[in-house]
């Protein structure tokens, strides 16, 4: 995208980005699975991923700044696309170095048995009720990111007037908060139980996000973008322990790639509809669809998993 600037090698990277993130994500949670054992299972989950915050809070506050730093001396804006482009490669280098230690990784080899293409296919006929429980909460709640999660930079640079060296610097302190969220997620859910804890926090993250959203005062606006974030994305690693426990070994990968499907599918077309929103009237209604999105995400996580443990048997599934 860098070296060839133009609009079709821009569409064609991002397809290709997209898909290789998403074969990342479908076989990051079975390696998981079959690496852990059940008592510290959750642990290495939300560690994986607070892990991963922490470090984005620190490539965060960098990229607020890089762009200014490539282009420092010679004249030109940090937002010309010659800035961001050098900081891209300099991204792309970074991501390179990721390489070596996924190297070094060995996996398990498979008995014949559980290599049958057929077994995640029958499985998924044999539970379908089960399998749409554990999707759809997720799917509503990726149409409701969608609607406002990639425009948070302009949600502060439009509403708040803020730079991009302010806004760096607010998704650094909102990865951190994340990290630390992911990191005491574990011993919570231990104590609450994982469905339950899912259910709480992602319940209490809501008025925050109204805040987030409708605050006329930036220090509001973004203690509230903290305490959202971290309660929201806290979450995600104990679910999808959660789904992981709740589906046969064989069949791990395939239901990992429908939650990665039904995660990418809000925000493949909701950032679309919420552009025209916000050019028509503004950050309101988008925030307002993310509030009601998620309130319903809430319920269906309450009404399927919290309400009792006959909505995971098998003569239940049927009844979705």
């Amino acid at each position: 995208m860098v070296l060839y600037p133009q609009a079709w090698v821009l569409y064609a990277m991002n397809f290709v980005f997209g898909i290789s993130q998403s074969l990342a994500g479908v076989t990051m949670s079975p390696f998981l699975m079959e690496n852990s054992g059940e008592v510290e299972r959750t642990y290495l989950f939300s560690f994986g991923s607070g892990l991963q915050m922490v470090s984005a809070s620190v490539g965060n506050w960098i990229g607020g700044y890089l762009p200014a730093w490539m282009v420092a001396g010679v004249g030109l804006s940090a937002t010309s696309s010659q800035a961001y482009g050098s900081a891209m490669l300099i991204t792309a280098a970074g991501m390179g170095l990721a390489l070596i230690p996924l190297a070094l990784l060995s996996t398990r080899q498979q008995a014949h048995a559980e290599r049958t293409v057929f077994t995640p296919i029958r499985y998924a006929m044999d539970h379908p009720g089960l399998l749409s429980k554990l999707i759809l909460p997720m799917l509503v709640t990726s149409i409701g990111a969608g609607l406002i999660m990639p425009f948070m930079n302009v949600f502060f640079r439009e509403v708040h007037q803020q730079p991009d060296s302010v806004i760096g610097t607010l998704f650094a302190w909102g990865s951190l908060s994340m990290g630390i969220g992911l990191m005491l997620a574990p011993p919570l859910a231990d104590r609450m139980g994982k469905i339950q804890f899912v259910v709480i926090t992602q319940a209490l993250s809501i008025p925050f996000l109204a805040l987030l959203g409708f605050s006329p005062w930036f220090w509001l606006s973004t203690s509230a973008y903290y305490v959202r974030v971290a309660l929201m994305n806290m979450s995600s690693p104990v679910y999808q322990t959660f789904v992981m426990e709740h589906v046969e070994p064989s069949s791990r990968a395939t239901v990992a790639s429908l939650v990665s499907m039904a995660w990418n599918f809000g925000w493949a077309f909701s950032p679309s509809i919420s552009g025209w929103m916000q050019v028509q009237y503004g950050f309101g209604p988008p925030f307002m669809g993310t509030i009601i999105l998620y309130t319903i995400s809430v319920v269906l996580y309450w009404a399927f998993f919290w309400r009792g443990d006959k909505s995971l048997s098998p003569s239940a599934e049927k009844s979705i």
